[in-house]
């Protein structure tokens, strides 16, 4: 067996392709002593060759690290998420499904069979971890052990649609989780189902409803009394031309961007939609409401930040692809089908944002996002109470991932705690987890955890105190 040489699975993009325990990682620095709890990241990695090399770099076969610290010391568990599809080509010893959402490429053998790689995103809610990814239910994986319990959990038989999000809210008051998924009739459907989720883990509220047009409706905001979901035109490409070897997605400059915006609790018949010129963007570092005016603060781009999912004619316009922090402001209370309003709220360069998540669906202060401003890697701090950016600078051959906010404690004020990221150690081929003070980056880690492997680089994360995890 032999991985395609291209950049897809060279250097540090390489499959890693293991499944390991690491007991008392080597650090560098000290961990604070008050930090008891479990850091969770998720990878795509492939177990096998795939079946065509004209795909996307993230349709392989999801992998979930969890790093265990307590008093100072830190252990590590990593596996492969034990999906239908992963077995299924484990035991073939090949892969048997083809290109990103596109089930005309799979090997007649697994016609029919989830298609979910549960690669996205790790989090975790009422006892479980939920690998998850957005075109699939949720895979529910021991918090500890990370043994794979169930390939398709459906919150005890509640979820009333097939798709589930790969980025729930969770409310830091009710303890709810707040979902949806979309696509959710069938390809290229514009139908989308919006879930509450009480905190034992059941479905307690949905609404149905459809989208203005089909498009990848990754990211969205909530609010403490509203929900509010982004429709940026990554739009389906059609089943003829899914057919045909497209890529599920293609980026329409022609069309315009929509908000819409539901209150908690509501029916389909309160969902109000806000139109604006278009534009992109991917995720969302928090939303929150003042009365009827709803905010949400994205990451915004003037074009497609999405390279492989061009314009139908391929085209890519990486000047366009700058993304900076923008709060855009639309009145649920007002007769306006424009947006009220969009300010940027800092020059810095970035995604993948992330703020203290006790802070979430209300006013904030703090946000943190990965910088990607030429060849550099490094994280930014924004406060938006001043306007003041730090910036800490990992250099050109140590790419960075998704920070985490870890609290110091709590009931710690705003952005008091630490964030907590890996970084590849591309010369050295060797994966690293980066420990700051969250309010002073600029600064450096405190401490670095050092692995004697390689991680493949992963996309989101997530921490759960030791409260939560149901041990002593």
């Amino acid at each position: 067996m032999r991985f395609p040489d291209i950049p897809m699975f060279q250097g540090v993009n390489a499959p890693s392709r293991i499944e390991v325990d690491l007991h008392d990682l080597e650090v560098e620095g000290e961990i604070p002593s008050g930090i008891d709890g479990a850091f969770y990241r998720i990878a795509p990695d492939h177990q096998y060759p795939p079946r065509f090399l004209d795909d996307v770099p993230f349709n392989a076969d999801g992998t979930v690290s969890v790093f265990r610290i307590r008093d100072g010391r830190v252990s590590l568990r990593h596996r492969y998420v034990q999906t239908e599809r992963f077995k299924a080509e484990r035991a073939a010893g090949r892969a048997l499904f083809g290109k990103y959402r596109n089930p005309f490429t799979d090997d007649p053998s697994v016609l029919g069979m989830n298609r979910n790689l549960a690669n996205t995103n790790p989090v975790l809610f009422a006892g479980k971890l939920l690998a998850l990814r957005e075109d699939s239910p949720p895979v529910a994986m021991d918090p500890l052990t990370l043994e794979t319990l169930d390939s398709a959990w459906d919150f005890g038989g509640t979820l009333p649609g097939p798709t589930f999000t790969a980025h729930p809210k969770i409310d830091p008051g009710t303890g709810q989780m707040i979902a949806f998924g979309y696509t959710a009739k069938g390809l290229f459907s514009r139908d989308v189902c919006y879930y509450e989720i009480s905190p034992e883990g059941r479905v307690t509220h949905s609404v149905w409803f459809e989208l203005p047009y089909h498009c990848m409706l990754h990211d969205w905001g909530v609010t403490r009394d509203y929900v509010v979901f982004p429709v940026i035109p990554s739009c389906g490409v059609g089943e003829e031309l899914l057919k045909a070897g497209r890529p599920h997605y293609a980026w329409d400059p022609s069309k315009p961007i929509h908000l819409g915006v539901l209150p908690r609790g509501g029916d389909a018949k309160d969902l109000r939609w806000f139109t604006a010129p278009n534009q992109f963007c991917s995720h969302v570092m928090n939303a929150f409401n003042e009365g009827t005016k709803v905010h949400i603060d994205i990451p915004r781009a003037e074009g497609n930040m999405f390279p492989f999912f061009p314009e139908l004619d391929g085209r890519w316009e990486p000047q366009k692809a700058l993304s900076r922090l923008t709060r855009w402001t639309v009145d649920y209370g007002s007769n306006a089908g424009a947006f009220e309003s969009a300010v940027q709220l800092s020059d810095f360069v970035g995604e993948f944002p992330r703020t203290d998540d006790r802070f979430q669906m209300g006013p904030y202060r703090h946000g943190w996002l990965l910088g990607f401003m030429g060849s550099r890697n490094s994280l930014g701090h924004v406060d938006l109470s001043t306007g003041r950016v730090q910036v800490f600078d990992a250099g050109p051959d140590t790419p960075l991932q998704e920070p985490c906010f870890i609290p110091s404690r709590p009931d710690a004020p705003e952005g008091d705690g630490y964030i907590i990221q890996t970084a590849t150690r591309a010369r050295e081929m060797r994966t690293d987890v980066f420990l700051f003070d969250a309010r002073r980056i600029q600064d450096g880690p405190i401490a670095t955890i050092r692995l004697p492997i390689r991680l493949r680089p992963g996309y989101h994360t997530s921490w759960a105190d030791a409260s939560r995890l149901g041990v002593q």
